[in-house]
């Protein structure tokens, strides 16, 4: 697997976009993307875009093609070919091995109503910032290196969570956000890093494309601040560098609600046929950025 390059003051800034095609982009979406865009620009780098289409039951190519369109639309250009996390399977494997050698995972046989909240990125997910809650070890045991590598390998589909270091912080500078801080154990538990549908969960693939297309910092919502502390771990349990991170803040809608695929009046497609230009919805995204959540 190849590591992320470290960063320097030579090194070219590498960001990324990385919708999931299950819904129509909303205000939220394009408010952060524009952010990455401009980000990159500012630097001289590139931006690559990520459809992150693992989610299997959500996925359609009709929302692909709609982001496509969106983004065009709002003027946000990126770096050719497009990345399919879809095609990407194997790098994902090789990742899951490599954590299984080190001992650093275990198989869950909790039920698929336990893990539902799971399937998703969590902010796709969860009701709230919080995102999944703490996972109570049902599963944790202590390990068996070598059952584990052989089912996985004999093609017997297992859960894996990743077994973390329990009460040791984490901590990261985030560059719109300031000092973070968060304590595995506490703020989140065991986490899921491989689904049973033979699949990797949002956290593992997330990680694996950041450090394999070179990604120099990341761009996303505030919700994510937590499963940054959690593929930071991932970071350096494969051994590869960290890349920047700047998340922006929340935008709600008119009752102060964070705003989701379900809010279709504040969709980039619904605004666009009520006639709002992409310099009016940039508008109305960052006016929405600054309110109080």
């Amino acid at each position: 697997m190849r590591h992320s390059p470290l960063r320097n003051s030579q090194t070219r800034y590498v960001g990324r976009l990385a919708p999931s095609p299950t819904g129509l982009l909303h205000l939220g979406h394009a408010t952060t993307f524009w952010t990455a865009f401009e980000r990159a620009q500012a630097a001289g780098g590139k931006l690559l875009l990520r459809i992150e289409d693992l989610d299997t039951q959500r996925s359609r190519p009709h929302f692909t093609a709609a982001i496509l369109e969106d983004l065009a639309w709002l003027g946000i250009a990126w770096q050719l070919p497009v990345i399919y996390q879809s095609q990407r399977l194997e790098f994902y494997r090789n990742a899951l091995e490599q954590l299984l050698r080190a001992g650093l995972v275990y198989p869950c046989h909790c039920s698929r109503k336990d893990l539902a909240s799971m399937m998703h990125a969590p902010h796709e997910a969860a009701g709230d910032v919080d995102d999944e809650r703490v996972y109570p070890g049902i599963c944790r045991p202590p390990l068996d290196l070598s059952q584990p590598a052989t089912l996985f390998q004999a093609g017997v589909n297992y859960r894996f969570r990743v077994s973390i270091p329990k009460h040791t912080a984490i901590h990261f500078e985030d560059r719109n956000l300031g000092p973070q801080r968060f304590v595995p154990g506490v703020d989140f538990g065991d986490f899921l890093v491989w689904r049973k549908d033979d699949l990797p969960s949002y956290q593992l693939a997330c990680v694996v494309d950041d450090a394999e297309t070179g990604i120099t910092e990341v761009v996303r919502g505030q919700d994510l601040l937590k499963s940054t502390a959690r593929q930071i771990l991932l970071q350096r349990a494969l051994r590869l560098s960290s890349p920047d991170y700047f998340h922006t803040r929340l935008i709600t809608d008119e009752n102060g609600v964070r705003l989701a695929k379900r809010h279709d009046a504040l969709a980039v497609r619904t605004l666009r046929e009520q006639g709002s230009s992409a310099a009016k919805v940039k508008e109305q995204g960052i006016e929405r950025s600054c309110r109080p959540v």
